[in-house]
């Protein structure tokens, strides 16, 4: 946490101090809606935050590369539904501080889009099964999720984002019941919507 604490103040410095006109930088604050593809279950309905600061330098007339750092909620649950006679509780959460590194292309005056990688650091961990914590495999202290959106612009300082942040190798350190092929080999992969409102200082 320490060392996350010092990359925020440092990245906010840089956010609030930066004149030149092909620097911007400000502060951000989403919710995530996610899901765990291969642990059984289907659906983004583990709800989290992602709340942090980013820094942007402009490399043309509409484009630019843009890095963050935040703090991201991720995981997975199920909740009882008696329709479809499933009567059990399962929550998986993980928190990660993440790196993302975009390259940005401003559409227009209003609509932007991006593409990058995101760097996932696990710094908290719980899973449970109705009611009782357990833990099938252990989960992998690092991962490299892929990462692309679009954002409208609301006015000078204000901007909206939607983004999708899928992990491009399993969460977790070994194979485990129900785990799913993607890109380079089976496992459990995170994948997360995102909805954000982006501040420019």
């Amino acid at each position: 946490m320490k060392v996350f604490f010092t990359l925020l103040s440092v990245l906010i410095c840089l956010a609030s101090g930066i004149q030149a006109q092909q620097f911007s930088g400000g502060l951000k604050a989403g919710l995530a809606g996610s899901q765990v593809a291969g642990d059984m279950y289907s659906g983004y309905h583990k709800a989290g935050i992602n709340p942090g600061v980013w820094v942007s330098l402009a490399t043309g007339k509409r484009s630019s590369v843009q890095m963050e750092l935040g703090y991201i909620q991720k995981g997975s649950r199920e909740n009882p539904d008696a329709e479809r006679n499933r009567y059990d509780t399962y929550i998986m959460r993980l928190g990660y501080i993440e790196l993302p590194f975009l390259y940005r292309i401003n559409y227009n005056e209003l609509f932007g889009f991006e593409a990058g990688l995101a760097m996932n650091f696990l710094i908290h961990q719980k899973e449970t099964f109705n009611g009782y914590e357990t833990v099938e495999s252990p989960f992998r202290g690092q991962n490299l999720c892929f990462v692309g959106g679009m954002s409208i612009r609301l006015n000078e300082r204000i901007r909206f984002n939607v983004r999708t942040d899928n992990s491009l190798f399993s969460i977790r350190k070994n194979r485990v019941s129900g785990d799913v092929w993607r890109f380079w080999g089976y496992g459990q992969f995170s994948d997360a919507l995102i909805l954000s409102a982006y501040y420019t200082l």
